[in-house]
């Protein structure tokens, strides 16, 4: 992973990226409608309301949409073509942008079951990645 582009933790996404690292998928949720939300921000779409918890999900979902790029966005992804950005669509209805590492991408089919599966990448940033179960 030396090279490739690293989230840089901001003040709303920082508690997300620290559950990560202690391997534990948490997601912000609305402290008003109860609503999921992804990435973390200061209100929430459904009612408008600032009020917010980190509450932890289960980790598993499906595979709800993916693109596979055959060209190199970023130079450091030269030797990773073809690559497969990935919309997973957790259990509790959330969906996070990530990667299916244990399958090539001309393997990964909409409605697949995964399940996260944790890199840690340095001593800052785990990424939530998933494998298929």
């Amino acid at each position: 992973m030396a090279g490739l582009p690293l989230p840089v933790p901001d003040e709303e996404s920082a508690p997300f990226w620290e559950y990560c690292r202690n391997g534990e998928l948490r997601v912000q949720r609305c402290g008003q409608c109860g609503a999921f939300r992804h990435p973390p921000r200061a209100m929430c779409r459904d009612c408008g309301s600032m009020e917010s918890e980190w509450a932890a999900v289960s980790g598993r979902g499906t595979v709800y949409s993916y693109a596979v790029t055959h060209q190199p966005v970023h130079p450091a992804f030269v030797d990773l073509v073809p690559h497969a950005a990935v919309l997973i669509e957790l259990e509790e209805g959330v969906r996070l942008t990530s990667n299916v590492v244990d399958c090539a991408p001309d393997e990964i089919e909409i409605g697949m079951a995964v399940e996260v599966a944790f890199e840690q990448v340095n001593e800052e940033i785990t990424l939530p990645k998933f494998r298929r179960v």
